[in-house]
């Protein structure tokens, strides 16, 4: 099955869609100055050393993170003489005890050391910034300890990261990049292809450690849900303290494969865990359709599930319409102008919601629609239906830039879903009953704007209780529903009908839920 290419997008693009989607770089900046770090240097093929072990009586630093556990790394003062002295006098001076992890990227870094908490402060120890350099022994494998800068290691200062990234690196990825200007030395392809990690970084920024014990925190830090700035979302990730010990011959564990680690992106999307009763749902009653529910999200999306209930309990969504319909994608509605132009949060203007890696837009979930990130949510929403997807969609996406985890997999190839959305846009709910009725409004006529010909009105939002009734999750648990097959003619058409000029992005090909309120 081909995916649709539907010529609808939004107004802009969330900073994960344009790193992972669009074959954007990730810089780990301090400060906002916007500076491109992306002049990959080319090295001389000298041996890799982040994996070489410390001797006993060498300089360690042992990282404690509040409610994950401690981290330990390794230092290369041969290799980075003034970037470790900095961070060892910082630690030494608790400089970083209390502070957090401003930023986080799945599959690519944590970022802290920051002491106004969103990437815009720190210093050195010397005061100001230093340049710490960088050495072609030392590469951005996962674990690797390095500074951020706002745009040559010049502007180091107190900020660091540590490397997760990319763990499936392959000739093709090497390939792609050395067409763009990169390049990588043959030691660096087979250290990376091994470990993993962020190799476009390399020569760009001050390496002087690698993760020696707790690198399975590290991985578990990066699946926090996090606001439109990577910013953890539910909770600080707080740095206890950073404290300089010595080596004294413990076990290293430099590889992810060390641990014994239940690694997030294996778990199933919570999308379909059933409510307990009494607990908070949504009951949409929909003008000549009938009535949805959904279940609620709020230890995941704790602001999009307040910002939802709060409006519905003031009744600002009564009489409004869906004024967006796109078959096999999603139904969108919520705004009082009617046209995707208006709308606005519990608390006035938008608000961020956040993502949280583990609710998905399968078809059924309720998530928020956006002009370009999490953080312009309002009172617009959308219900996804989407389409089933089997290997030939997944193949299709991956040449967009898009990936799609194995567990997300086995909802998209039988719930089906849109899977393009997933990361850059606020899920909140799922429903449970009537997505019969989602499917049956997906199927309207529009016009070439995809507003209804016929208007379809929302007569009332209401929060009630779960009485524990019976959940229909799927469109096969109703009669004589399925999610239509798409043929070659269908595409072409929707392709043809749904063009919305004036909403149109060369970044991407995949439909988007926009808000165009301002």
């Amino acid at each position: 099955m081909n995916k649709k290419l539907l010529a609808l997008f939004m107004c802009g693009i969330t900073a994960a869609a344009a790193f992972t989607a669009c074959g954007k770089d990730i810089d780990p900046l301090s400060g906002n100055s916007g500076a491109d770090s992306s002049s990959n240097i080319p090295m001389e093929n000298v041996e890799i050393a982040n994996f070489t072990a410390p001797q006993n009586g060498d300089t360690i630093i042992e990282m404690t993170i509040r409610d994950y556990g401690t981290v330990k790394f390794r230092l290369f003062p041969e290799y980075a003489e003034m970037g470790v002295d900095n961070f060892i006098k910082l630690a030494e001076s608790g400089y970083y005890d209390g502070l957090t992890f401003h930023r986080v990227i799945k599959d690519f870094m944590i970022q802290g050391g920051d002491p106004n908490g969103n990437g815009t402060g720190g210093a050195s120890t010397w005061g100001g910034e230093f340049d710490g350099g960088t050495n072609p022994h030392l590469i951005h494998v996962s674990g690797a300890l390095a500074y951020a800068n706002s745009g040559s290691t010049a502007t180091n200062g107190s900020q660091f990261y540590i490397v997760t990234g990319n763990q499936n690196i392959t000739d093709d990825f090497f390939t792609n990049y050395e067409s763009r200007g990169y390049s990588f030395t043959d030691n660096q392809k087979t250290m990376y292809k091994q470990i993993g990690g962020t190799p476009f970084l390399d020569g760009n920024y001050t390496v002087f450690g690698q993760v020696i014990d707790g690198l399975d925190i590290v991985y578990k830090i990066q699946y926090a849900a996090t606001d439109a700035n990577d910013k953890p979302l539910l909770e600080d990730v707080i740095i206890e303290s950073v404290k300089v010990s010595q080596y004294n011959g413990e076990e290293i564990k430099w590889y992810i494969s060390d641990y014994d680690y239940d690694d997030p992106a294996d778990a199933v999307p919570v999308n379909f865990t059933a409510p307990e009763e009494g607990d908070d749902i949504v009951v949409m009653d929909i003008k000549d359709y009938g009535t949805v529910k959904f279940r609620l999200f709020p230890e995941y999306a704790p602001k999009g599930v307040e910002n939802f209930t709060e409006l519905a309990k003031s009744g600002y969504y009564d009489g409004l319409t869906f004024h967006r319909i796109i078959s096999d994608f999603m139904i969108q509605g919520g705004d009082p102008n009617g046209n995707g132009t208006g709308g606005e949060s519990a608390w006035g203007d938008s608000f961020d919601g956040g993502t949280y890696y583990n609710l998905i837009h399968a078809a059924g979930a309720v998530s928020y629609a956006n002009s370009g990130s999490t953080a312009t949510n309002g009172s617009q929403f959308f219900i996804v239906t989407g389409e089933v997807f089997n290997e030939e969609g997944y193949e299709s996406l991956a040449a967009s830039g898009y990936s799609v985890r194995d567990a997300a997999k086995e909802i998209y190839s039988t719930a089906g879903g849109s899977p393009h959305l997933d990361g850059g846009y606020t899920v909140f709910g799922q429903v449970i009953d009537g997505l019969d009725i989602v499917f049956e409004i997906q199927n309207v006529d529009t016009d070439t704007s995809s507003k209804p010909i016929d208007d379809v009105i929302i007569n009332s939002v209401k929060i009630e209780k779960y009485d524990g009734s019976d959940l229909k999750w799927y469109i096969s648990d109703y009669n004589n529903n399925d999610i239509s097959d798409d043929s070659d003619e269908t595409t072409e058409q929707t392709s043809e009908d749904n063009t919305e000029t004036d909403e149109t992005s060369s970044e991407s090909e995949e439909a988007k839920p926009t808000d165009s309120a301002e």
